[in-house]
């Protein structure tokens, strides 16, 4: 990983909330940062490969416009001059979104933003580039035949999770302080885990999802970030209504209730969702060190599953039928040229009838419903994030591991994909080879604030 290091170079390792206050006190320009962070890319971009695209001329442009805002003292909004990249899934105008497929082409007028960018653009933001996905971002790892591996910046030998991990990596590396990354079985959390930063999947509804998504409901964007409350930042930014997306609804900032910390609140801290998972002992030690510190810091907690069965079978029946939907959309010929496993198993929800959608959406209901009644009791649950740390880079799967899908190693994330609840992985150590572990903490649906709280409350 990037070691810290001073002048120049040291803006790239600043969060965003310690850009903008060096911005508002004159220490240094959105021009300087930018210069960094654009430097610090260069650097880390052969070994890692978190990037698809990288825009110097349009990232310095927006870099000066910001400067120059300040100078006047007329700041855009919330992130002005704070650099942001934006995983390659979700469109930006000015230039090509590719979604990690050779088969799209970089042809096109690209004069449209979806909703969450354009938020970032409203605010001043400067956009760095845009950061690599595996195909259509169908799975937990990122690698792609359109951009080859990304690796993490812990080790480069390992993943760096997906289907954020273009995102995840870049953050971690200094590559810009914030990134925006899709999460639709897991794919902020587990990237955000294996490297070693915080990862917020928000509430279904919270953030506009257009264009929107062929996997449905099951689809979130949300901030990659090296802190909470950078995190928080990001959500007040791009949450919020949008006549596009039909679903969503006004909510308000969650950045002023951070520092409420968790004194009081009642967490249910699960280990392995009732023995159901195996949990790499070192990931299981760190994450009981830390739920031990939220109970130093006033907590009410104690050990208690949701009391649910994994419900993978109908999490692929969805997944799966989002994918045969994604391919039908696509000509022939692309379709015929995607990565074997996402042909895989868009083929298998090409099987499915509309009763085992509907058998499907059933579970993801009652999965809801026990959950909501979870929280009746219980503020927040707390479980790893994942129960390994990072494995070997290009496989889908550890090896040896005897896992035929991505889903095998990540039954702690998809579950809240399902109901929509907010979950938020934050960094709680490393194991003997200094890779990351992340703990999850997941809140009722449209309680954003609380999960950030409590994330807040581990870092200080």
């Amino acid at each position: 990983m990037t070691e810290p290091t001073t002048g120049h170079a040291a803006l790239a390792d600043l969060t965003a909330r310690q850009l903008l206050d060096g911005y508002g006190k004159g220490d240094f320009t959105p021009v300087e940062a930018t210069s960094a962070v654009l430097d610090r890319i260069e650097a880390v971009q052969p070994r890692i490969n978190a990037f698809v695209r990288i825009d110097v001329e349009q990232a310095l442009a927006q870099a000066e416009a910001a400067t120059e805002r300040r100078r006047k003292g007329e700041p855009l909004g919330l992130l002005d001059g704070v650099p942001v990249s934006v995983k390659d899934t979700l469109p930006t105008a000015g230039g090509p979104t590719l979604r990690g497929s050779k088969g799209a082409s970089t042809k096109g007028s690209w004069d449209v933003d979806a909703s969450a960018v354009a938020r970032l653009r409203e605010h001043g933001a400067v956009l760095v580039g845009k950061t690599t996905t595996p195909e259509f971002g169908w799975k937990a790892t990122t690698d792609s035949e359109l951009s080859g591996i990304t690796r993490n910046p812990h080790d480069p030998n390992r993943t760096a999770g997906g289907s954020s991990g273009g995102s995840a990596a870049a953050v971690a590396a200094g590559a810009a302080p914030l990134s925006l990354g899709t999460d639709g079985g897991g794919s902020v959390r587990i990237p955000a885990a294996f490297c070693g930063v915080v990862g917020l999947k928000p509430t279904y509804g919270r953030v506009p999802l257009f264009p929107a998504s062929p996997f449905g409901s099951l689809a979130h964007i949300g901030p990659l970030a090296r802190s909470a409350a950078d995190a928080a930042l990001v959500l007040d930014v791009i949450g919020g209504a949008d006549w596009r997306d039909w679903s969503v609804r006004a909510a308000e900032p969650v950045s002023p209730l951070l520092t409420e910390g968790v004194k009081g609140l009642r967490i249910a801290y699960s280990p392995a969702f009732g023995g159901q998972v195996a949990v790499h002992r070192e990931v299981a030690a760190a994450v009981r060190a830390a739920v031990a510190r939220l109970a130093g810091l006033g907590a009410y907690v104690e050990e208690a599953d949701p009391d649910f069965a994994d419900p993978v079978a109908a999490f692929h029946t969805l997944w799966f039928a989002g994918a045969a939907r994604l391919a039908h959309q696509l000509p022939s010929a692309w379709r015929a040229a995607l990565e074997p496993g996402l042909r895989e198993i868009a083929d298998q929800g090409a099987r499915l009838s509309a009763v085992d959608y509907l058998a499907a959406t059933e579970v993801q209901a009652q999965l809801g419903h026990r959950m909501a009644r979870f929280h009746l009791t219980y503020d927040l649950l707390v479980t790893p994030t994942l129960p390994i740390t990072a494995f070997e880079a290009g496989a889908e799967v550890p090896r040896g591991s005897g896992l035929r899908r991505w889903t095998g190693w990540t039954p702690f994330t998809y579950p809240f994909n399902m109901t929509g609840q907010p979950a938020v992985t934050v960094p709680v150590g490393t194991d003997s080879a200094g890779l990351p572990i992340g703990l999850q903490i997941v809140a009722a649906r449209h309680r954003d604030d609380l999960v950030l709280r409590a994330a807040h409350a581990l870092e200080q």
